[in-house]
């Protein structure tokens, strides 16, 4: 393994950059292919020696956080700061760290496809051994959102004794039910957001049918020359899932739709993008222990969500974006193949209950994502990590209000503040 640093200082900050150069195929000797992993290290004067919190982004398929970027600096830096060195990892196949891009098509999808089998969490826990060992530390903290909270739980499935303490928000995972069951739950969880919203906005629902059926028309066109369908035009729903999203969902459907503030507006609201290929083709996988995925939000739509276009999705892919995203296309060879994948099990059941980890966790109530149903099942096998079950916060709750304070407070016995 090669490693590469170095120092930048700026904003009151000290950034420790650290590149590694690390196997593709962990375990397989015979496998020489390799990528490289970056992190960042970073620190306040005076907290040098910390212990290190390592962050694991949500996604999958995006990068960490920058520290010096004011536009992506995260909300809880300085909460994290007063105790910890942070360690700002991208995750495999993002930002830094070999990202996966269009430009990889030119290998052909079946070569761009067994690449992506070896970017899941599994492997990135591998990649953050590696990390660990090579900044010298025994052991660390880890904190997980989302995705991220999912990469935790493999960590706990094979190397547990390097954690000492576990945040998780928004992403205590089912453990073995398949991804039929989870995005049934998430359509039923959007089904519930979709009618909060309307009760309180009840002249958006004419709205939404008037664009629906624009939708259906054709009429309806990105600046990138995507001719909206309705599936994606529902997904812009997703937005329910977030603290604010409400008032994006509200300030779109308040738009002239032939104007050029709804295209771009409706473009940006979308939850899948051109940005970050990986999400839209990989994204499924994150809930496939054991399984193929085979288009399975397609697959468990509701009727009445087939019946009504009024009722907006949430994390749904469709495999018809693969034909009418002008992004997605080059990429429909690989998600087709991925779609039919058999995943090998990630999560080991077990070794999460016999780990003693310790910690806490935030439980959205009303998770679009996560649900709260199977984030408790999980949270059983762990009763260690304090769970902190609110209302107070939609899934991004990390971003935009005091959850790491709570949760540091909650897992130290402290009073919570």
């Amino acid at each position: 393994m090669r490693a590469t640093t170095s120092i930048r200082r700026m904003q009151g900050l000290t950034v420790e950059e650290h590149t590694l150069t690390v196997p593709l195929v962990w375990g397989d000797p015979a496998d020489a292919r390799t990528i490289d992993v970056f992190a960042a290290v970073v620190s306040r004067e005076g907290g040098e020696d910390l212990p290190y919190l390592l962050f694991l982004q949500g996604g999958p398929g995006h990068e960490a956080p920058r520290a010096f970027q004011s536009s992506s600096a995260p909300a809880w830096l300085e909460a994290a700061l007063r105790e910890h060195r942070l360690v700002l990892l991208d995750q495999r196949g993002t930002g830094r760290s070999t990202p996966v891009g269009d430009r990889d098509l030119e290998r052909g999808a079946g070569a761009v496809a067994e690449h992506l089998t070896h970017l899941r969490a599994d492997a990135i826990v591998r990649d953050a051994e590696a990390l660990r060992e090579h900044l010298g530390a025994e052991k660390w903290n880890v904190l997980g959102q989302s995705f991220g909270g999912f990469t935790t739980l493999a960590y706990l499935s094979t190397d547990a004794s390097s954690l000492d303490r576990v945040y998780i928000t928004g992403g205590l995972s089912t453990l073995d039910r398949s991804p039929d069951e989870v995005y049934a739950l998430c359509y039923d969880k959007m089904r519930d957001a979709s009618e909060r919203y309307y009760r309180r906005f009840p002249e958006h629902r004419d709205r939404m049918r008037r664009l629906a059926d624009l939708a259906t028309q054709g009429r309806l066109t990105l600046p990138d020359g995507e001719v909206v369908s309705l599936s994606r035009l529902r997904s812009a729903g997703s937005a329910l899932g977030t603290n604010d999203g409400w008032q994006t969902l509200w300030s779109l459907l308040e738009l002239d739709p032939e104007s050029n503030a709804f295209r771009y507006d409706l473009a940006h609201a979308m939850p899948f993008s051109g940005r970050n290929p990986l999400y839209f083709a990989f994204h499924e996988s994150s809930y496939a222990s054991g399984h193929a995925t085979r288009w399975a939000a397609e697959r468990v739509e509701p009727a009445d969500f087939a019946e009504d276009p009024t009722l907006f999705t949430g994390e749904h892919i469709r495999r018809e974006w693969t034909e009418t995203v002008p992004a997605f296309r080059p990429w429909r060879d690989v998600a087709i193949s991925l779609a039919e994948h058999e995943w090998p099990v990630i999560y080991d059941a077990a070794a999460i209950r016999d780990s003693d980890a310790r910690g806490a966790a935030a439980v959205y109530v009303n998770d679009v994502y996560v649900p709260l149903e199977y984030s408790l099942e999980t949270a059983r096998l762990m009763p260690g990590v304090k769970l902190w079950v609110t209302s107070e916060h939609e899934h991004n709750g990390l971003r935009s209000g005091p959850v790491l304070e709570h949760l540091v407070d909650l897992a130290h016995d402290r009073r919570v503040r």
